[in-house]
């Protein structure tokens, strides 16, 4: 199920070009254009999930395997020993852009907190 015009479900079906990390059949991985650090990889769902306001129990196994991808990007961009953050925005003032669930994973530096 997908968005013909949500950018994410775009770039997920291949009409839209990413540098792209990792691709099956449930996640997608690809490297921002905007990085705010310098591994800065969003992990999505294929299926168009507008937000994690939308997730339920049912979405077990998506979660679990988007955790799983974000664990081995994480390993194959070497912030995996040193730690990264991995963080969803919800909404306008959480700071969501694009209207399709999607983490961000952050290394590669030092990241401060509290963040925003």
């Amino acid at each position: 199920m997908s968005d013909a015009n949500c950018l994410f479900c775009r770039l997920a079906a291949g009409e839209i070009a990413a540098d792209r990390l990792h691709e099956d059949d449930e996640v997608v991985a690809f490297r921002d254009i905007n990085p705010q650090a310098p591994v800065h990889v969003l992990l999505i769902p294929r299926r168009h999930v507008a937000s994690a306001l939308d997730l339920g129990e049912s979405e077990g196994s998506l979660l679990g395997r988007l955790f799983g991808v974000a664990a081995e990007v994480a390993h194959r961009e070497g912030v995996a020993a040193n730690g990264f953050r991995l963080v969803t925005n919800i909404g306008q003032n959480g700071g969501q852009s694009v209207n399709h669930l999607h983490f961000h994973l952050l290394g590669g530096r030092r990241l401060s907190w509290p963040p925003g």
